[in-house]
């Protein structure tokens, strides 16, 4: 499978190396063109703010919702879920638009409250060991939006059909599954698609 991983700011080195980990093929996505060559894109952490300004500027905000919207999988991690959601508290505009749920930015604090954590993950059969870095949270999601899993009773990671979102930084530690998960998503993608 190859992955994209939008490299426009943020953990691009690091996603592609937990994508290569995980069995797939990581692609620094720089272009919309690029969008054509890849069976899931991955939107890493970053500044979310700046990262929308850059989409809109090369073009990716109409790409990517076309790109979701025929059912290929997209993958937001921290600022990358918060480009993902309908709905943001605060003064940000939502860019993408494409997740059910809305989201608070720095819901857990400035980079000093940063903490490591292992999360139990529906769909991953141990626990997940987490990195949030002045992460998001998902405050509410809409019915079609399950949710994965929880830390302290709050919304930290979430799948809506072939969109799946973290809070946290996956591609911060070795440990992959969650990549190896979105891999599979974009495997079921491939193997529908082809009518199998």
């Amino acid at each position: 499978m190859n992955i994209g991983v939008l490299a426009l700011q943020g953990a691009v080195a690091e996603h592609i190396r937990s994508i290569e980990l995980a069995g797939g093929k990581g692609i620094a996505v720089k272009k919309i063109e690029q969008l054509k060559e890849i069976d899931g894109l991955v939107i890493p952490g970053g500044e979310s703010t700046t990262i929308g300004k850059l989409m809109r500027k090369y073009g990716f905000i109409d790409a990517i919702r076309e790109y979701a919207d025929q059912g290929n999988p997209v993958f937001g991690t921290c600022a990358g879920l918060i480009v993902l959601a309908e709905r943001l508290e605060g003064d940000e505009e939502p860019h993408l638009r494409l997740m059910d749920m809305t989201v608070a930015r720095n819901a857990f604090g400035r980079q000093r409250e940063s903490f490591e954590t292992d999360l139990d993950v529906k769909g991953i059969d141990t626990p997940l060991r987490a990195v949030f870095i002045r992460a998001p949270l998902i405050k509410e999601v809409g019915d079609r939006v399950e949710v994965l899993s929880e830390y302290q009773g709050e919304i930290v990671t979430a799948r809506q059909g072939n969109l799946l979102a973290s809070s946290y930084h996956p591609e911060l530690t070795d440990d992959y599954r969650l990549h190896e998960l979105f891999i599979r998503m974009a495997q079921e993608r491939g193997q529908t698609h082809v009518g199998r």
